[in-house]
């Protein structure tokens, strides 16, 4: 007897052996990138949309999205546009450096929690040219901020949140 005749493979198992996973073609890949993250648990219950926008696209976005928010407070001419401009700006790219998902600095912000400060922030861009009074004397520091603000709601709803450690999760007893 040769060690060949002793060594069964994968292959050589029947089907009913055989993890699911090694059923179909790029199955493997699939099922690691799955595990790779943690999906988030919908927020306030079930979404009814479907959820295409991945995590990394969504994470350079935050960034992206504090970036021209801040740009346009500063190019306004009125002092609130900018304070506002600046404030939101550097609130948006701190909760990004600090959330649970790959593009971050240090992972102390849960993702559900950065879903929700999302919607906040949203309204908050969306509010402030009205609130502080820059709507009329600086109209576009003012479209940019709720043109950001709504932007940022549809692609909050339409993100697929995956955190990268789970930071702030507890295990459900079954």
């Amino acid at each position: 007897m040769t060690q060949s005749d002793i060594s069964v493979g994968a292959d050589d198992l029947p089907a009913t052996y055989m993890p699911a996973e090694r059923a179909r073609p790029g199955a493997i890949a699939q099922a690691t990138r799955r595990r790779a993250t943690i999906p988030a648990r919908p927020l306030l219950g079930a979404l009814p949309i479907a959820r295409a926008i991945p995590q990394d696209v969504h994470s350079v976005l935050d960034y992206s999205n504090g970036l021209i928010v801040a740009l346009a407070g500063l190019s306004a001419r009125k002092s609130s546009a900018k304070i506002a401009g600046v404030v939101l700006g550097a609130s948006v790219v701190s909760v990004s450096m600090l959330t649970d998902y790959r593009l971050s600095l240090a992972k102390l912000i849960p993702i559900e929690v950065h879903e929700a400060i999302d919607y906040a922030w949203s309204a908050s861009a969306i509010a402030a040219p009205f609130v502080f009074g820059y709507a009329k004397r600086s109209p576009l520091a003012a479209l940019i901020h709720v043109a950001t603000g709504a932007a940022t709601i549809l692609g909050s709803m339409l993100t697929d949140y995956r955190a990268v450690r789970g930071v702030g999760r507890r295990e459900r007893l079954a």
